[in-house]
């Protein structure tokens, strides 16, 4: 079968980055589907696996962490899913990633593709979708109200691909008033579209920015990026016993400020259930579910952007550095080999 990867990890930039490659066709067992790809998308954890590599695999290291595709065969001990149903899903950190043809999960974490969007359209969700989900409604969980708070949320990085689903699962599934952070005017116009309540500038101050809107603190924060260079001001504005959420992984974060305030922090990484197996792993299939029938019944869109064509090296390298760039808004696809 066709696959994109790499055999050193390293830069964008410089020969071999990612490879176009033929390797066997693999057979599903036990609680695997195997999944014949027909999209995926490409998110920020490509580009820092294929910088720095993932131990966790062996061989030329296969990336790519969503798909949409239809089973084409079962393992001894699926119960959900048959030949021929169309599948979609972000896969884990501890197998070889779903750039190729033919792809192994297991079926646990896998959703059934919304019926009213393209495969590309589909693969554009589920990583971003559990990553918003999860942190909104199970660590951040915002429909429990903090004591004496506004019932806000501020998302920084609502433009991205992750902000881009959490300000619509946030609009659609509780009564909190969203703050979005973008800084560019079509970032700005696509964050209010999705259903932010506000748009600030995240290359400014912010406090003044929310005392300018009327907000003299905020109850939740669901920070996605540059958690470090927003933390000591978002502290300032916080609810006493409110709730921050990150997802990023900067190099150091003091969280004694946090402390003064009772501030709970709360990390989120949507790999955790399908790595450790967890006893409740099953309910990421739940959440793409859930978020399918909510696209199905148009309350929700796909957050894809931008579709760079097939599946192959050329391609998902330009989707590399356009991530790299910084510049992107929504989720980049790609289509078939």
């Amino acid at each position: 079968m066709k696959a994109v990867g790499f055999i050193e990890p390293g830069a964008v930039d410089r020969p071999n980055a990612l490879l176009d490659f033929e390797l066997e066709k693999p057979i599903a067992y036990g609680h695997d589907l195997l999944v014949e790809v027909e999209a995926i998308s490409v998110n920020p954890v490509d580009t820092k696996i294929r910088k720095r590599g993932n131990s966790a695999v062996d061989g030329p290291q296969i990336l790519g962490w969503d798909a949409a595709g239809t089973v084409i065969g079962v393992g001894a001990q699926v119960r959900n899913f048959k030949i021929g149903d169309r599948v979609y899903y972000a896969g884990t950190l501890n197998r070889h990633g779903t750039n190729c043809e033919f792809h192994l999960v297991d079926e646990r974490i896998v959703g059934r593709m919304p019926t009213s969007i393209t495969a590309p359209a589909a693969a554009a969700m589920p990583l971003t979708t559990l990553t918003a989900y999860e942190m909104l409604f199970e660590r951040l969980d915002i429909n429990k109200p903090v004591p004496g708070g506004s019932e806000t949320l501020l998302i920084i990085g609502g433009a991205g691909g992750v902000g881009s689903i959490a300000i619509q699962l946030a609009r659609c599934l509780s009564d909190v008033t969203i703050i979005a952070t973008a800084s560019r005017p079509e970032t700005k116009a696509w964050a209010k579209e999705l259903g932010a309540d506000y748009v600030i500038d995240h290359s400014k101050e912010l406090a003044p920015q929310m005392l300018e809107l009327g907000f003299s603190n905020v109850d939740f924060v669901y920070s996605t990026t540059h958690s470090q260079m927003y933390a000591e001001e978002v502290v300032s504005m916080m609810t006493p016993q409110g709730r921050y959420g990150l997802i990023d992984g900067p190099d150091v974060f003091d969280v004694i400020p946090f402390k003064s305030k009772a501030i709970s922090i709360h990390w989120e990484f949507m790999f955790t259930r399908p790595m450790f197996e967890t006893a409740d792993m099953q309910r990421q299939g739940e959440i793409l579910n859930e978020v399918a029938a909510l696209i199905d019944a148009g309350t929700i869109k796909s957050t894809v952007t931008n579709n760079l064509g097939r599946i192959n090296a050329v391609n998902l390298l330009e989707a590399h550095r356009l991530l790299e760039s910084g510049s992107t808004r929504g989720k980049i696809v790609l289509a078939k080999f």
